[in-house]
């Protein structure tokens, strides 16, 4: 039974969000509340949400800050430099922003954090999708799919955990499996060559000045019928609606993050906001404190020196307050999602039945059925449920038949693609919250493409032997 209402629970949750017919953050706290009370639980629901609340405060706090931090670092103009090299590159033609926002989401992926990740690619190229009228489920799929291939370093975290789980070291994991992911990522970079040859089809291609004066021109026809703001915000009337209305052109305000003459780059402080990042994330790999306290201490130093003035630190938190609000709140909703999941043993029960009703003739085979199993095990279920709980006994299974644990744990490592946009992974929220996507528009995008993706990876992965 237990079962049966766990799988109903993530269904119902995931068709709600998808139709939507509710908010995420609102079907993430009453759903699981409803579900608790038809598994006869429901006087134990303050003690699950309380657990689950504090499972996830540190991942809540470090989202809070992370968003701040590189918020800041975003505002001086850090990464300008990275964004007029993908715009470059990009030359306003689709295909190859599109292209380009799988290389960046990549390489910014090499420091093993998810969320900083999403906050630096659509901050660098939410503002051209936007220009160009592109698709932001391309933006936010492409990033997901290419993270969720880099989320596998021995630093990211799933690698870790199968090694801890299975008692093995990470580097024997990750080592050997190095080419079949750079087959995934190889794939996702030719998948985002096609969306973006869809996108070029449907959008043709201009030149970013030829996109400019389009816009500006569009603009001087609203401003002499009347129907502009004659305040430079009527470019934005040309984005959506045409109305140019209040929200359409707060909405084209995002654009400015590409403006070379913003007031609150601070060129002096470069080398300064550099060293500092790059200690931050060297800190984080080294692990030399807690995640969150090293953004705490971070988003501090950051405001304090570049900021010194309280006014100028008042704004720019009020500026990032909308996503630091968001993402919060929807970690926090997750943490009712996961708590109930947990207590009332239906993750238990489903990781078991699931083991259970794998053919006795499989077994030689528990490699490729691991696999296989990752991708909606580690999509309905944290990667901590996932590898401490399934996999060791799936690898005591697979070791009855002779495969070997190191097998086991590279086979578990395929799903991360479809894992990445997983209503229960935080970062997730970050991506869709800062590109304003829905979730269930983004969800009915990603889930084909990421399981094709971790398709692809387990065949290279029983191509060469790996598996």
């Amino acid at each position: 039974m237990l079962t049966i209402l766990g799988f109903t629970m993530i269904a119902t949750f995931l068709v709600l969000i998808m139709m939507k017919k509710m908010s995420p953050i609102a079907a993430l706290v009453l759903i699981p509340a409803l579900f608790c009370v038809f598994v006869g639980k429901g006087a134990h629901l303050g003690d699950y949400v309380i657990d689950g609340v504090s499972s996830l405060a540190p991942t809540a706090a470090m989202l809070m800050f992370a968003i701040v931090y590189f918020g800041v670092m975003i505002d001086v103009g850090l990464f300008d430099p990275i964004v007029r090299g993908i715009l470059k590159f990009c030359k306003a033609d689709p295909m190859r922003i599109v292209v380009g926002t799988a290389l960046l989401a990549a390489i910014v992926s090499l420091d093993g954090d998810g969320s900083t990740t999403f906050m630096i690619t659509v901050s660098a190229l939410y503002p051209l999708y936007k220009r160009l009228k592109m698709s932001l489920v391309i933006l936010t799929g492409v990033a997901a799919m290419a993270n969720g291939v880099m989320n596998t370093l021995p630093w990211g975290g799933p690698t870790a955990r199968a090694a801890t789980a299975l008692k093995l070291d990470a580097s024997d994991i990750f080592v050997p499996m190095i080419p079949a992911l750079a087959v995934g990522l190889l794939f996702v970079i030719v998948l985002s060559y096609v969306l973006g040859l869809r996108e070029r089809r449907r959008l043709g291609v201009l030149t970013l000045d030829e996109v400019l004066v389009e816009e500006s021109e569009k603009e001087t026809v609203l401003v002499a019928s009347g129907t502009g703001t004659g305040t430079g915000k009527g470019v934005a009337s040309t984005g959506g609606s045409g109305s140019g209305t209040d929200a359409d052109a707060t909405e084209d305000d995002d654009f400015q993050g590409l403006d070379p003459d913003r007031p609150t780059l601070r060129p002096k402080l470069y080398w300064f906001n550099a060293l500092l990042t790059v200690g931050l994330l060297t800190a984080m790999i080294m692990e030399l404190l807690p995640i969150p306290v090293l953004f705490l201490l971070g988003a501090a130093l950051a405001l304090t020196v570049n900021f010194p003035h309280l006014p100028d630190q008042k704004a720019r938190l009020a500026a990032h307050a909308d996503n630091v609000l968001n993402v919060s709140g929807m970690v926090f909703a997750a943490a009712v999602f996961t708590g109930v999941l947990q207590g009332t043993g239906m993750v238990d029960s489903m990781a078991k039945w699931m083991v259970d009703v794998i053919p006795e003739g499989m077994g030689p085979h528990m490699a490729l059925v691991t696999g296989i199993l990752s991708l909606p095990l580690t999509y309905f279920m944290s990667n901590d449920g996932f590898y401490f709980g399934v996999l060791p006994v799936l690898a005591e299974a697979g070791a009855a038949h002779g495969v070997s644990p190191l097998e086991m744990a590279r086979a578990s490592l395929v799903g991360q693609p479809l894992h990445m946009s997983s209503p229960l992974v935080p970062a997730v929220y970050v991506l869709v919250g800062m590109a304003k996507v829905e979730f269930g528009d983004h969800t009915r995008f990603v889930v084909k493409w990421a399981a094709l993706t971790c398709l692809v990876i387990l065949g290279a992965g029983i191509l060469f032997g790996i598996i």
